[in-house]
């Protein structure tokens, strides 16, 4: 079944005549334009539309199998207008800015615009043959980097350093960060999302590397830490209760399984080891088109694991003032359980 064939049965079931399609990723997904910031699709029953501008002249009639319309507004609400008449027309309100869809409102006075979030992000949820391959070549491509770089950890070398090496090296090999590489080394470990900085790693630390590498659209995203020297006791505890979350919620992953159970089993071995209020985020996400998308793995989730998901999990615990350590591994959910696609070694600390 194509994706457009998926759509249109998800369409009939919302009662929607037709869906404007606004957020890159999805139009992307649905058209191959690899511009797709500056792209709208429409797809109706019978027809499919990629809207762009006249610099992706070329460059849509390449990449897109979909019939294009080259124009800007109010042009392309005019020709649209012929397909959407008198229709209920979804729209997606977690992306359409308040000031476009009353450009749509002004433009098709005798449609019902409705709100129609996350539709194609479900599709999207479940990768196909293709999309899976593209995401274990962007994985892979990311262990190879991320060995070549961890003997360049060591102490008196700068966070930021570690993460322009990763970069260049992706960047050679054709590929570019899937976000803005962590280095946290540490105190700075306490901070999650501690983005490369100037400060100068020290003998004795924990240090927290998550990169992933977007390769031809698709991402991927992993997390190893590791130790400069011999880190102090209570690190080495957590790094081993985070391991051990880590591995027990892995071992969990198969179609079937509810993200919310996965969440509280991590939570509940860190719990044990008295790092509860130390893991301050979700166990994962998605991951695909883009680097955080459904299934969303958190303890409010309602979202049930299917064969073709790729999901990160990605326990942590982080202590202010005194470090932290986050340990996260890329999985495919197979028909009967689950593949680890990100390989880096996950060293003993």
């Amino acid at each position: 079944m194509t994706q457009l064939t998926r759509l249109r049965d998800e369409m009939r079931q919302r009662g929607l005549d037709a869906l404007w399609v606004s957020r890159p990723a999805n139009v992307r997904y649905l058209t191959g334009f690899t511009s797709p910031a500056d792209g709208k699709v429409l797809v109706t029953q019978d027809r499919a539309t990629l809207y762009t501008d006249a610099r992706y002249t070329v460059q849509a009639a390449e990449e897109s199998a979909l019939p294009q319309f080259i124009a800007r507004p109010p042009a392309t609400y005019e020709h649209a207008s012929a397909d959407v008449g008198r229709g209920v027309v979804g729209f997606e309100a977690d992306h359409l800015t308040v000031a476009g869809l009353e450009e749509l409102e002004a433009a098709w006075p005798d449609a019902t615009l409705k709100a129609a979030p996350g539709l194609v992000e479900e599709l999207r949820s479940c990768k196909d043959d293709r999309e899976i391959e593209a995401i274990r070549a962007a994985q892979a491509l990311a262990d190879r980097v991320y060995a070549e770089v961890r003997p360049m950890i060591r102490a008196g070398v700068r966070e930021a350093d570690i993460a322009l090496e990763i970069e260049q090296r992706l960047r050679r090999a054709g590929a570019t960060n899937a976000f803005d590489v962590i280095v946290a080394s540490g105190p700075r470990g306490a901070m999650p999302h501690g983005t490369a900085s100037d400060r100068v790693m020290q003998d004795g630390e924990l240090v927290t590397i998550d990169m992933g590498a977007c390769l031809n659209g698709y991402n991927s995203d992993m997390t190893r830490t590791v130790a400069i020297g011999t880190p102090t006791d209570e690190m080495r505890r957590v790094y081993g209760a985070v391991l051990e979350a880590e591995e027990a919620a892995v071992q969990a992953v198969k179609p079937g399984a509810r993200a919310a159970d996965l969440d509280a089993l991590a939570r509940g071995i860190l719990e044990r080891h008295g790092l509860a209020e130390a893991f301050a985020h979700s166990l994962g996400h998605g991951v695909g088109l883009m680097v955080h998308e459904a299934p969303g793995l958190r303890g409010t989730s309602e979202d049930v694991l299917k064969p073709g998901m790729l999901v990160t999990i990605e326990p942590g615990a982080y202590l202010p003032g005194v470090g932290g350590v986050r340990i996260e591994d890329l999985v495919l959910v197979t028909e009967d359980g689950y593949e680890v696609l990100s390989q880096a070694v996950k060293e003993t600390v």
